[in-house]
């Protein structure tokens, strides 16, 4: 019965960092409402694009007494303003931001307007979408599924150290290994795909979310390594308690960005303030 609390434990507080993160990361779908005429309309502005194509921006809209604009620039820039006319498709107003190189990004703000009044989403906010390659599937599912699971595991790694259950020495190898191959096989590889950079961290830049990756996968080194002969769960815990924190670190904060002016790829904060 113990056993299983320690899994129930662990995947809850697996689930918890997991939503904290889609709810913070600075690349999930910015959600907004606005209301119309007492009509409350629910959207998702979106954040990053992947390909090569062209960005489309789609809003679920019936009443077609409604019409928007979206107003767009480079980010981080001075540049003036652009402005595209949302196109009505049935019962959706979209419209298309031009294409940008992986890492690129776009600060933009829509404007829906009906009988002459303005109606701004995200009350005028500008929302920063980031591009980048499109990553295989078969790249991308692996490296997410792993690091899902050495975070499950790492979990429950710790909790079975705080209570001094012995499998936690053999949990602690296990999360040691998925993180490798989740943070350090697949992350570079995703991140190659998806910025033409394999690894953007120390110490070649300071790309936070493989810094971050580092940090937890250097935490399981050491546990693992003081574990070997004698049994010492406070590396354990202090791992785990590592990796939490540093999985509560929004993904792509600090990620890679698109120098506007160079064309190269540097590291740059997302502003909090866009999130």
């Amino acid at each position: 019965m113990k056993k299983v609390l320690y899994w129930i434990l662990a995947v809850i507080i697996t689930l918890a960092a997991v939503i904290y993160q889609r709810k913070t990361g600075p690349t999930y779908d910015k959600k907004i409402t606005v209301n119309i005429d007492d009509t409350t309309y629910d959207f998702k502005l979106i954040r990053s694009h992947g390909g090569k194509q062209d960005c489309k921006i789609e809003l679920h809209i019936p009443d077609n007494q409604v019409s928007g604009i979206v107003e767009y620039k480079k980010f981080p820039t001075n540049d003036d303003w652009a402005t595209i006319e949302m196109t009505r498709e049935t019962e959706n107003l979209t419209a298309e931001l031009p294409h940008l190189p992986p890492a690129g990004k776009y600060e933009y703000y829509i404007t829906l307007v009906k009988n002459g009044k303005n109606y701004e989403l995200n009350e005028g906010t500008p929302v920063v979408i980031r591009y980048k390659g499109a990553v295989p599937p078969a790249i991308l599912i692996p490296h997410i599924l792993l690091m899902f699971i050495a975070m499950l595991l790492g979990n429950l790694a710790g909790i079975l150290a705080i209570f001094k259950e012995t499998k936690f020495k053999f949990y602690t190898t296990i999360t040691l290994i998925t993180l490798f191959f989740g943070g350090l096989i697949f992350g570079p590889w995703v991140q190659y795909y998806a910025f033409d950079e394999a690894w953007a961290g120390v110490p070649f830049a300071w790309d936070l979310t493989d810094n971050k990756t580092l940090v937890a996968f250097l935490f399981w080194v050491l546990a693992f390594a003081v574990n070997r002969k004698k049994e010492r769960p406070v590396f354990t815990i202090v791992a785990s308690v590592v990796m939490l924190l540093v999985y509560s670190i929004p993904h792509s904060m600090y990620g890679s960005q698109l120098d506007p002016e160079t064309g190269e790829i540097i590291q740059g904060w997302i502003q909090l303030f866009f999130i």
